[in-house]
């Protein structure tokens, strides 16, 4: 369930040098991505300094995640994202939204949602993040019997 509430009038934005709202693999088809994304459903809590957003992570990288909504935020608003990978300690990371997915009228939006790319990532914050990302991207694949 997505839920979001809001503070105020003001939202934090920047400017984003990217034009229009699509995400990076839009272009034809070709993936511009340079991290590898890793498929996860964890919660996360989007904060604004107006809006709180609860949602869900569909894929993550060291650069950043996809948050799964059918209220993505603009593109250019900073949030503080809070989410705790299993088995790992929780995160609570700055980003700024890059792209969008809208909900479209009479058309089939598969994956409404917004990436969002971390900033202000500290060296100790990224080492934990790949080791947590390591971690889910292998554990799906155990061999055990």
């Amino acid at each position: 369930m997505v839920t979001s509430l809001s503070k105020g009038a003001n939202s934090d934005r920047v400017s984003s040098n990217r034009e229009g709202s699509e995400p990076p693999d839009s272009e034809g088809g070709v993936e511009r991505r340079i991290s590898e994304r890793i498929d996860v459903t964890w919660s996360v809590d989007c904060e604004t300094g107006e809006t709180f957003l609860y949602a869900s992570i569909a894929n993550i990288s060291d650069m950043g995640i996809f948050v799964q909504t059918k209220e993505p935020l603009e593109v250019g608003t900073m949030l503080t994202l809070r989410f705790a990978p299993p088995g790992h300690q929780p995160f609570v990371l700055r980003g700024v939204v890059q792209w969008v997915n809208v909900v479209r009228a009479l058309s089939i939006s598969p994956n409404p949602g917004m990436g969002v790319r971390f900033i202000e990532l500290t060296d100790a914050d990224r080492e934990r993040l790949v080791e947590a990302i390591r971690t889910m991207a292998y554990v799906p694949y155990s061999t055990s019997n």
